[in-house]
């Protein structure tokens, strides 16, 4: 146990003071305080020592040195059962300082309320983490708390020891304040390389909140925990059990889909963080039923994503088949209601959800792979027409849609394409010409064509065996990045066949 006879508190959230300030008066535990702080205890009618009468010296700076002094780190740093430490603040008259209460300067908040570099650099804190990081290595002797967050579990530990804390309740607020100046110097270290136009720095750091802990991760024998640069997640579940991490995986695969189609239009269905149907035909209900009908196998059990928001009608159908998750821009008062009615289904609210360009990581073991996003827009300039026949205007919105659709396909992928909507995936093969086997049989056992169809390959043909097999099954358009040594051998065929062959300036491999 170790009593509190001093507490230092310096706080940019100044919120729940009163409480806190009740039970440091009522063990009569002395307080030291400095700049806002101060004031607001004097204003809440509690006795408090300025850290600058408290010191002997002002603050300067314009405030950025004021508690960087001897006397504060000293009465900090030092070892209460050190003979030499106790003589060294005998002979300079120290004194002990048992609980430091600091929370930072909100760098993090003014990186998103400001783009003003000078109003950013003001705001890293320099005192408080040096409190606080003294404070947590003596955390035999000392407390220190880094949050407001924390102020409920201090009062009932001083209540429960009178004034007093113990070894293991310091030991704990010691590793969660030394991962609070972590997180913190680390937002400052990103920040200073991205407007340094530095992506990959010699030592890269991760900040991250954790936000929820599933029961387990893919299989039961496995732990799991979901974390985000922010402090919630960008998508709100309306209603369901909680969710699972592959649940997570598969929202995170759909709308990574869904985010990059036209505003208000698409509706996307994953199974396995793979693409089993997509359609954006402008009408809601249609472009969920185009969809489904791409692969309603294995639709089932699956997540759709709406890019819209769902009605009556929409729900209504989709209450028709077992589905884990469905996402959509918002539901109305009668969908929910009606998809309630459905045995263990979430349903999740993704309107405020948007894409970023930022860093995507793999870990491997001890490594970790970092590469920008595959998040392009593509419009009709990112492509080159090879072949004699030209595209029409139709046939260029479905060569896109399905190029785009393809990069979100585990390689090898192959798309088939008619009329706005899939009508065949092929994915994850380590043989190309098995993966536009595979789409083509998904689209003989499930569509219909009746209009013209396209394919869209993530790479580039090594042979002409895999455009053979897509014309021959129908394919009228194809779409894939150049690159490969028999490139002219592939535009000869399309010529050959009158195929419109298209290729991009850029390949898109998702492994």
């Amino acid at each position: 146990m170790k009593k509190i006879k001093t507490a230092l508190i310096s706080v940019s959230d100044k919120k729940n003071l009163k409480p806190l300030l009740n039970i440091l008066k009522k063990n009569k535990i002395k307080i030291i305080s400095s700049g806002g702080t101060y004031k607001e205890i004097r204003r809440l009618k509690y006795k408090c020592l300025e850290v600058s009468e408290f010191t002997g010296s002002p603050e300067i700076l314009d405030g950025r040195v004021k508690t960087l002094h001897p006397k504060i780190h000293a009465g900090i740093l030092n070892k209460r059962n050190n003979k030499n430490h106790l003589k060294d603040l005998s002979n300079n008259n120290f004194e002990n300082i048992d609980l430091v209460i600091v929370n930072f300067y909100p760098f993090e908040n003014t990186l998103k309320s400001t783009k003003n570099h000078n109003k950013i650099i003001k705001n890293i804190d320099v005192g408080g983490p040096t409190m606080v990081r003294s404070a947590a290595k003596n955390y035999m002797d000392v407390a220190v708390v880094t949050s407001s967050n924390q102020y409920e579990e201090l009062i009932e530990e001083l209540k429960k020891n009178n004034g007093s804390t113990t070894l293991e309740f310091r030991k704990k607020l010691s590793r969660i304040a030394f991962t609070e100046t972590a997180y913190y110097d680390s937002i400052i270290s990103n920040y200073l390389n991205k407007i340094s136009n530095i992506t990959f720095p010699e030592k890269k750091t991760f900040h991250a909140n954790l936000i929820e802990i599933p029961r387990y991760g893919e299989n039961p024998h496995q732990k799991s925990a979901v974390y985000s640069k922010d402090s919630i997640l960008n998508i709100k579940q309306i209603h369901g059990k909680q969710l699972s991490y592959n649940n997570y995986n598969d929202i995170f695969a759909a709308l990574t889909i869904s985010k990059s189609l036209p505003k208000n239009k698409g509706t996307v269905i994953v199974k396995h963080a793979n693409p089993c149907g997509v359609s954006i035909k402008k009408n809601h209900l249609e472009s969920y039923i185009s969809a489904l009908k791409c692969d309603p196998v294995s639709a089932f059990g699956g997540i759709v994503s709406c890019n819209y928001k769902v009605n009556k009608t929409i729900a209504k159908e989709l209450s028709k088949l077992f589905l884990e998750v469905v996402i959509a821009n918002d539901f109305d008062a009668d969908a929910i209601k009606i998809l309630k009615r459905k045995k263990n289904i979430r349903l999740i609210d993704a309107s405020n959800y948007t894409l970023k360009d930022e860093l995507k990581f793999t870990s491997k073991n001890d490594e970790i792979l970092v590469q920008s996003e595959d998040a392009n827009r593509f419009n009709i300039k990112d492509f080159k027409v090879v072949s004699k026949r030209k595209p029409s205007q139709n046939q260029w919105i479905n060569l896109i849609f399905a190029f785009n659709i393809c990069r979100y396909v585990k390689s090898n992928a192959i798309v088939l394409v008619t009329n706005e909507t899939t009508a065949g995936i092929g994915s994850g093969q380590p043989s190309r010409l098995d993966s536009c086997q595979i789409a083509i049989d998904k689209m003989n056992k499930f569509v219909k064509i009746k209009d013209e169809m396209v394919a869209a390959s993530d790479a580039f043909f090594p042979f002409v065996d895999g455009i053979e097999k897509l014309v021959q099954s129908g394919v009228t358009a194809v779409i894939q990045p150049s690159g490969s040594i028999r490139d002219k051998e592939i535009i000869k065929f399309a010529n050959e066949t009158n195929t419109i062959l298209v290729f991009s300036k850029t390949r898109h491999f998702r492994h």
